[in-house]
This record gives C-alpha cells, structure tokens and sequence, in this order.
C-alpha cells in the first residue's frame, strides 16, 4: 500500500464524527454514523448476548442510497477485535472496498473511517465486515444496502429480507461457530434459521397489490434452494442488476438457488382475499422448511403484474467475445499444509482449500495478486470446481455474465457471485473496468478463512 493511500484510509488524514444514524436516502453533507458494536436480541425466548450489530439491541438496519447521489458513512469499531466494512456488490473506487491490506487497514478498537462513494447502479446489495469475518458476521453483523433509482417501477410494498442462520445452544447462547470438519466440507450449518433475525415470521402486504420481495442470502454457509408455490410473480433481478434471460420461478420443480452473497429481487401479486397467504420455504433434507409467511390485508387492491414497467438497465460495460482473453482458476482442497497467517483479521487455523492449487495464507500482507488484467480488457474466467462440494465465487469491483456449463444450462443475467456446484466447470465474461486489486475469494466464509481466497488486479 502506498503511503498516500495509507494516510488516506488510516485515519491520519484527520477523520471527525459528524451527525448521527439515518437510514434513509442521504441529503446532508456530514456522513452517516455507524457504529460497530456488541449488542442483545431475542432471536428465542431467551437473549442471546455477544452479537455484533450497529446498533445494541437491533438487527443493522436496511441502508437506502440513491444511484448517483453521493454516499458518506463513518464507522466507528468499539470490538476489541479489528474489522472493515464491504459493500458487497456495489462498484464503487477500490480504496473504498473495505478490504484490509488490499485497500485499507483494519479498524481497531476506537478507529473511525470515512466510506465515501456514489453508487453507479440500482439494485438490492448487501454489507458485512472483511475483517475477523467469520466471527462478526456469524453473530450478526449483515445488513441489506438498497439503491433506488427514480426510474423504478412503483410497488404497494418493498420487502428486504435478511436470510441467514445462528449456532445457538440450547440456552440461546453462541456455540462453537464452526468446526474444522464443517470447512473441510460444505461448511458448520446453524441451528436456527432466521428471516430479519426472526423464527418464520408473518409480514403483512396489500391484498391485490404489487410487492418488490428482496431476499439476500447473508448467511456464513448454507446454501438456499427457495420456493414460493402457488404465488404469481415473476423474477425481477439477481445480484442487484435486472434481468435479461427469464428465470424460472421458485417452486417446487425449479427451486432458486441462492448461494453465500446472492441476492433476488421478485415481483409478487399478493393474493386478492384477506387473510390468504404466500409461504416462503427452503428445500432441504427431510423436507421443505418454512422461512417466512406473507399475508393479505384490506381490499383487494385488483393490481396487475402486466402494469409493470420492467427495471432500468444498470451501466454495465458489454463483453467483446471476440476479443477475450481466457484465464483459468481451480477451485479446490489444499494440495498442502500451508502456513497460517493469524494477521489482525483472524484465521481458523487450517488450510483446508486453495485457488489454482495455493492456499491463502491469512492476512494479504507480502502477497501478490492471482492474475493481473488489463485496463478495459474482455476476459473469460473459466471457474472450474475440483471438490465435491459447493462454492459461491464472488468477485469484488465488478460484475459478469455465466456463459455455460459443464453441469447445467445458465442464465446470462449480469452477478457478482458465481454458484459453483461440486464438479462444475463455469464460465463467464467481464470486461476489467475497474482499476484496483479486488479480492476474489469463495462466499462460503469456512472455505474463505481456511485458503479459498485471492484477488485479481486490474491495471
């Protein structure tokens, strides 16, 4: 890191904590405070205590920006560990990403730091700290970021749901948050599973009306495979960016899969009759498991999935096939025990999983990068998966489109997290319009902490 950038991103440039929490639209000069702190919630009937949230008694809350309008948010670390704040999705200035060593130092105790970016696309985003991930993010500190555009089609509703699971013990309290045979695998599931930190919840929508229904898997591990039987509606958006090929609807023939970071924006017609209700469920072993209800209220509203207007385009630069370049990238165990880098971040203290045959080895201190691209370069990234278990790769900075499979036929709609299925070669396409390094790593956190990370830099 360059010393300019160092003193930019330290905190030595002089930081001051100006005006305090909204979670609206930002229309004042002075930054949004946020504050990483332990809290207390019932997520049972008993509080659980050491969570981390923003706030010591509430889940983080729905952030609202606006594409195109400036955003300033100052976070304050009051853990006695250190951290950082991703902004998972967006495409924003590198020294803005919230990735230690690659783009900033990590937050102590007492530290602040100034994210300062205008958001270029609309969509459904996410937030959650890169630094001693997995312990923060596994009691709670995941967040929905939303980005509006005046061009988006009205809704009677605009639902956010944070989809994520805990490891509790019977008292409520924390358990072991993973175990090293759950990240030598597909990862340690939770005990509980949780929609807005709450047990299958009932939210209640306009009979008749039109519902935005975000979902955004923020969970450590679990993959979701999402049904919704019996509800009209439509896919409307993955990732945050509308959809160019059609998806099939969540229902019990096709469920959705949502891996680690996903998001899906549906546009659902709630049922015309009072009291009639939708169900939101996973497919899992031993059958379907209900996540939350939606429920109908007041007069049937008579609204029409036809009168929408379909979502604007975000400005994604165009792939040229023609002239990509293809690089390739192995998904896999370890072929060896590497060393273990504690760092500031953390680690888990194995080496279980690796890209292109190499562990990462913990913090990115005295590493390089796993490819460099060029400047406004089409590329191929050929994904291939040599395990036999799952992998959502996620890709910092920027966004791509699946071109095809070796397992399955693939949508090419615009993501950032790739669902790499066990034994799957992928590939897909992207232009390097981001200059930076961008960490490039899989979104199952296990496999993360224990090697299955790197980053790519553009140049």
């Amino acid at each position: 890191m360059h010393r300019r950038q160092f003193l930019a991103t330290s905190g030595l440039a002089g930081l001051s904590l100006l005006g305090g929490l909204s979670l609206g639209r930002q229309a004042r000069a002075e930054p949004l405070a946020l504050t990483i702190q332990n809290a207390r919630y019932a997520l049972e009937a008993t509080p659980t205590e050491g969570m981390v949230s923003l706030s010591p008694d509430a889940p983080p809350p729905v952030l609202r920006l606006s594409r195109g309008q400036p955003f300033r948010a100052e976070v304050l670390n009051t853990l006695d560990a250190y951290t950082s704040m991703h902004w998972h999705g967006l495409r924003l200035p590198n020294v803005m990403d919230g990735v230690p060593y690659l783009t900033q130092v990590p937050l102590g105790q007492g530290d602040r730091y100034v994210y300062d970016f205008t958001p270029q696309d609309a969509g459904t985003f996410w937030y959650h700290p890169h630094c001693t991930t997995m312990e923060q993010m596994a009691k709670g500190l995941t967040g929905l970021l939303i980005v509006e555009d005046e061009r988006d089609p009205r809704f009677d509703l605009d639902l956010p749901v944070n989809l994520r699971d805990w490891r509790l013990g019977e008292d409520s309290q924390f358990i072991d948050l993973y175990t090293a045979r759950g990240a030598a695998r597909n990862g340690t599931f939770g005990t509980l599973m949780t929609a807005n930190w709450a047990s299958e919840p009932v939210y209640d929508v306009p009979a008749g009306g039109l519902v935005r229904f975000r979902l955004a898997a923020t969970d450590t591990t679990r993959v979701y495979r999402l049904q919704m039987p019996g509800a009209e509606g439509r896919v409307i958006a993955l990732d945050g960016h509308p959809v160019i090929d059609p998806v099939l609807w969540p229902g019990p023939e096709a469920p959705l899969v949502l891996g680690c970071g996903q998001r899906v924006d549906l546009a659902i017609r709630a049922p015309g009759q009072e009291g009639a209700e939708l169900v939101l469920q996973n497919d899992q072993p031993g059958g379907p498991r209900v996540l939350l209800r939606l429920r109908a209220v007041g007069a049937d509203l008579r609204h029409d999935l036809g009168d929408l207007a379909p979502l604007a385009a975000n400005p994604l630069p165009e792939p040229d096939l023609a002239q990509a370049e293809v690089l390739d990238f192995v998904f896999g165990w370890s072929p060896s025990d590497a060393p273990v880098n504690d760092g500031f971040c953390g680690s888990l203290g194995y080496t279980f999983w690796s890209i292109n045959r190499v562990a990462w080895p913990g913090d990115a201190s005295g590493t390089g990068p796993l490819a460099e691209l060029r400047l406004g370069q089409t590329y191929i990234l050929r994904l291939r998966n040599e395990s036999p278990n799952d992998h959502p790769i996620h890709l910092h900075g920027m966004v791509f489109k699946p071109l095809r499979s070796n397992r399955r036929e693939v949508s090419g709609n615009w993501v950032d997290t790739a669902m790499l299925l066990a034994e799957e070669t992928m590939e897909v396409a992207l232009v390097a319009d981001n200059p930076g390094d961008w960490a490039f790593h899989c979104h199952v956190i296990e496999h993360q902490k224990t090697g299955l990370t790197a980053y790519l830099r553009v140049a």
